[in-house]
Parts: structure tokens; sequence; C-alpha cells
């Protein structure tokens, strides 16, 4: 990078987001690397509780709708824009399908873009975040990337014309897995060579690696409380436990739509005594309960809407930890998670094999200090977000400089997929 890099301006559906830890831990690295950002959120933030974390953050945050827009904000915001831009009329030639508070969103953010300086836009997830960075960019002259994590790819509400616009346009799209990039250039060959797969990193100094020596017998479980996260699995995982007269305490760490459902079934499997569910908690609260455990359990699925993990975040804060983990082959988690070697690896939606992974877990600890001493040093290699945004600030850098020349660039052909 020059040592005056153009202004970035991050692009999100809402902020801050409890379980995207990832987008504010990119945040973090990037102010501490000195690059000039801003942040812009579609919506305002829903969540009842936040990650600590979110008060280091230092970058203007800014709102670019209240989540719903009249038709008359709409005009307003479509003749300011023009005011700006004058070609923005022949540009919403293009946009026809986009959603109406996307385009509203967009054009908010393109006077943004101007009156802030910025100079590219990154947004996270493929889905509105990234429509909104499309609209904007095409209407300011400048580029856009994304990141691409799992449901904005997989999910059946995906629609493949819309990913393939976005992939499209966008001068580099970036994805958290080997698994999802193998997928993506696969459907978007005509733009393999501008996705590329960079992890979502964390800073490790704040994940200090301590052995799982004298660990309680417990298996910890933090997520959403959502179908793709296979905590039905896990519930019935502990009730095979039960009937084998393991010793062990199960702890889920959340909240989300499955809640009462979760606990009903513990009720129904009279596990009670066993299994407890202990609502959000702050990460410090979750990293102390995590040190605390003998064995981490993330029993991923392929939920029946199509959507999956796509590599989850606490899955790798465990790693990192010191406790070792047990999850599924869904998606990207075989990449890290590798059996036998960092973790143990069971198939989906097969509750028994978990339950059996999980008794090696707690009753072996040559086991639990081999695998955890090989996932830390993966870790490592492979998450560190220090080195992992400098590929980023790097992208950043090199799109902003292949701005388009002309409007015809902006507004080129779209290649449908796998054309």
């Amino acid at each position: 990078m020059n040592s005056n890099p153009r202004k970035v301006g991050y692009v999100v559906k809402r902020y801050p987001r409890f379980s995207e830890t990832f987008v504010v831990n990119e945040i973090l690295a990037h102010e501490a690397a000195g690059l000039p950002l801003e942040i812009f959120s579609l919506r305002p933030p829903v969540d009842t509780h936040f990650q600590d974390l979110i008060s280091r953050v230092r970058s203007p945050l800014t709102y670019l709708s209240c989540g719903r827009v009249k038709a008359n904000e709409l005009w307003d915001a479509l003749n300011r824009c023009a005011a700006m831009y004058p070609r923005t009329f022949a540009a919403m030639d293009g946009l026809q399908g986009e959603d109406s508070l996307d385009v509203y969103c967009g054009l908010q953010l393109a006077i943004e873009v101007e009156q802030r300086g910025i100079g590219h836009l990154h947004a996270h997830f493929a889905t509105s975040a990234a429509a909104v960075a499309r609209i904007a960019a095409r209407l300011a002259g400048i580029t856009y990337s994304m990141t691409a994590h799992a449901k904005d790819i997989f999910h059946d509400s995906v629609r493949a014309e819309d990913l393939a616009a976005r992939i499209h346009d966008a001068a580099a799209t970036v994805t958290v897995s080997d698994f999802n990039l193998h997928f993506l250039t696969n459907s978007f060959p005509h733009c393999r060579d501008r996705i590329v797969r960079i992890y979502n990193g964390m800073h490790l100094n704040d994940f200090l690696f301590q052995p799982p020596v004298d660990r309680p017998a417990r298996i910890v479980a933090v997520g959403r409380f959502v179908e793709k996260k296979g905590f039905t699995d896990l519930i019935d995982a502990c009730a095979v436990l039960r009937d084998r007269r393991i010793n062990f305490e199960c702890v889920l760490v959340g909240s989300g739509d499955l809640e009462q459902s979760l606990a009903n079934q513990i009720l129904r499997l009279q596990l009670s005594d066993h299994v407890a569910m202990a609502g959000p908690c702050p990460q410090r609260e979750v990293k102390q309960l995590i040190y605390d455990s003998a064995v981490m359990a993330a029993p991923c699925v392929l939920g029946e809407d199509g959507n999956r993990d796509g590599l989850p975040t606490v899955l790798l804060e465990a790693m990192a930890l010191g406790t070792p983990c047990v999850s599924t082959d869904v998606t990207g988690i075989p990449e890290v998670l590798r059996h036998n070697e960092t973790g143990l690896l069971v198939a989906q939606n097969a509750p028994e094999h978990l339950a059996d992974a999980l008794q090696q877990m707690l009753q072996d600890t040559d086991l639990r200090i081999r695998l955890s001493t090989a996932a830390r040093l993966l870790i490592e290699r492979e998450f560190d977000v220090v080195r992992n945004t400098e590929q980023l600030r790097a992208m950043f850098h090199e799109s902003a400089g292949s701005a388009p020349q002309s409007w015809q660039e902006v507004w080129g052909p779209l290649s449908l997929v796998g054309q």
C-alpha cells in the first residue's frame, strides 16, 4: 500500500451484530494498520447484546436507512444523487429488479462516497450489503469488493442471477474457505481470476493458548439456535452419553429461533441434570467457558433450506484457546478440523458418532493435548488477522487503482452463471 491509502467504506446489513465478530476483527486490524475506514450499515441493530470489542472500533458509522423507505424519500435520494452524478438516471437503467430499499440505500451511499472521499467499497455478505455496494459503486464510478460467507451462497433464497451480477461487477470477491472457492469458481468461471479465498482472521494476542490438561468434564457449544448449528444432534448425543453413564455436563451458549424447541428437547429427554442453556454471553465470558471445558462441540449440519456454516468463528477461537474440538464434515470445516490431527470429525446428522467422539475427548487427556497443540499451530499459520487483513488491504488498493475509466465499463454486459 502507498503512504496515503484511499479511504474504504465497509458495507454491512446491520451493525453491530452479536454473532459477526469476524467483521469487527477485520475493522480493528485495518484501523491498527492505519487504513482510513468508514462503516455503513443498511439498517440499525436488532440484537440486545453486543461483544465487548465493539467498543474498540473508532471508524465513523452511518446508518443508511431505518429499514423501510417511502416513495417520496426514494425520489428525493434519486434527485440528490442526480445533482451530484449527472448520469444517475442513465445508470438506473441497469438496476431493474433490485429491491427498492437496496436502491435507496445505494443512492444514499453514493452520496456519502462523494462527500466523504471514499475510493473503494467492501461489503460483507453477497446479499443486500453487496447489492447496495454495487449500486453505489455504479453511480459513483468507483470499485467495490465483497466477502461471501455461506448463507449468501448456498441458501435456497439466493438467486443465481443476483449473485452472478454482484460477482461480475465486483473488482474482487473474497470467500472464507477453499470449499466456497471451489464452488464459486466452478459456478462463475468467467470471474475465477477475481475470486480469492482469504480466511477470517482473529487477534491471536487475545486468544492465549492453554493446554487442556485439568479440565472439567464439560462440553461447550456456542452459536445461534438455528438448524445449521446442529444443536438438536448435540442434545441427542448427550442422551447417548447419559445412557452410557458418562460423567459430563453440556452448556449451550446463544439464542435464536429454536431456543424453545431445544429447551423442550432437553426436558423430553430428561437431560436437565446434564444440559444447560446459558443464553447469549459476552466474548470474555465465552472465552472463559471455553477455557474451562474439556471439549468444544460444533455439530454443524446442512439445513433443509440449503443454509450451512462456512467456517464457524467460535470453532477457530476454541482451537486458538487450546480447547479440542469435535465437528462435522460440512463445507469448509474439514479444511481446519483435520480428523485425528487438529480435532475429531464426524458425519453430520449422526448423534451416535458425535457421542463417540465427545466421549473420546472427555476421557483421553493425551488425545486432547495432542489435537489442541496441532490446532493452535494451524490457527497461527492460517488465521492471524494481521496477516490476513494485509491481503485484504492489498486487494483494496489494487481494486481502487483499477476503477472504471468509462461508464461503458461500469455497465458492461453481464455474463450469466456457468457461461
